[in-house]
């Protein structure tokens, strides 16, 4: 026995560690859309409007986000008097925008989530179904 069998031994027999290429492991109510399809749903009003819908709110989202950890380097390589202030105890300014920055990527992904449930989500769905013929 080979090592690569002895350490595959305890795996059932129609073990199969890579996911089939050939699509074999679709659901057999769906099925694969043409070039064409693509190109045609990719051309279609819901599709533009689906991604401008994303583009609305990633992009406004990233630049503030980028504009708010830029600040916070520039204020600590430029600013140190500023982000030493003590606010708390041994707790200075600079501490708590740090650990604003943390705060503000907490936000942000629960921000894109709620927005891709409740406005990107269903149109893609719509698109999916249409696309794989399942409506």
């Amino acid at each position: 026995m080979s090592s690569v069998d002895e350490t595959e031994s305890h795996l059932p027999p129609r073990h199969a560690p890579l996911p089939d290429l050939d699509g074999g492991g679709r659901r057999d109510d769906h099925r694969t859309p043409s070039p064409d399809e693509f190109v045609r749903v990719q051309d279609s009003e819901e599709f533009g409007d689906l991604r401008s819908t994303f583009r609305r709110f990633a992009f406004p989202m990233t630049a503030a986000f980028l504009a708010w950890y830029l600040l916070y380097v520039l204020l600590s390589t430029y600013a140190t008097d500023l982000m030493s202030t003590p606010v708390l105890g041994s707790v200075n300014l600079g501490l708590l925008l740090g650990l604003g920055q943390f705060a503000s990527t907490f936000l942000i992904t629960y921000l894109y989530v709620r927005h891709a449930n409740r406005r990107l989500d269903p149109s893609a769905e719509r698109l999916r179904h249409e696309l794989e013929g399942d409506l």
